[in-house]
């Protein structure tokens, strides 16, 4: 029986140009690998909209899993996110020029959600295929982990049956023309981004392995 990922990505913010979670999403529409089928869904970086715009997307696709990707510039790894905590604290101002500081970002929700995704599975799957990855302990407290807890606490408590989770990517090379910051190819981004679709899809039980970074 056929199952399908829901991969989203976000738009650029800041001052950069384009989003590499976006770029590798927009690779990933509409495959299907083996017995897997991805879709996929451009995410505003915007506070509650990156919720509201990621449950309409469930809601038309009812996926099996749901896998966000956000980028993480200075990371070297593919990073799989362990935990989403009830905290937004911006560093700088989403696009729509928001900038919330210490806010809860769910008043009646749990301090913290755990992934549902196999995520050492899925790091050791990606690094077996060459490409860099380690398990990430923190997801920040911006538009990334907002999304991240929003996902979770709309699964736990509308939507048991799906597993989801976040996953940061590092810059890709043109964002890094003009300074010292680490990149990866976006082939090989794709590359572990369909691995991870492929194991989160098929593999429900994660497998006990050393691995967790502070990130």
């Amino acid at each position: 029986m056929q199952k399908k990922v829901l991969v989203t990505g976000f738009d650029p913010f800041g001052h950069e140009k384009v989003n590499p979670a976006l770029e590798a999403v927009k690779q990933l529409d509409e495959i299907i690998i083996d017995n897997v089928q991805i879709v996929t869904q451009e995410v505003p970086t915007v506070f509650h909209d990156s919720i509201e715009v990621v449950i309409k997307a469930i809601e038309t696709h009812n996926p099996d899993v749901v896998i966000c990707v956000g980028q993480a510039g200075g990371r070297t790894q593919v990073t799989p996110e362990r935990i989403a905590i009830n905290i937004d604290d911006a560093r700088i101002p989403d696009n729509q020029k928001e900038q919330p500081i210490d806010e809860a970002i769910f008043e009646d929700g749990p301090a913290a959600y755990w992934t549902t995704l196999p995520i050492k599975r899925m790091v050791h799957e990606m690094r077996k295929a060459g490409v860099p990855a380690a398990v990430s302990n923190t997801a920040g407290t911006f538009v990334c982990n907002h999304l991240f807890y929003g996902l979770m606490h709309y699964i736990n408590t509308n939507a048991t049956e799906i597993r989801g989770g976040f996953i940061h990517i590092p810059y890709i090379p043109e964002q890094t023309v003009d300074n010292n910051a680490p990149s990866l190819s976006l082939d090989v981004i794709v590359k572990g981004l369909k691995i991870a679709a492929l194991v989160a899809a098929n593999e429900t039980k994660d497998m006990k392995e050393i691995g967790g970074t502070t990130h």
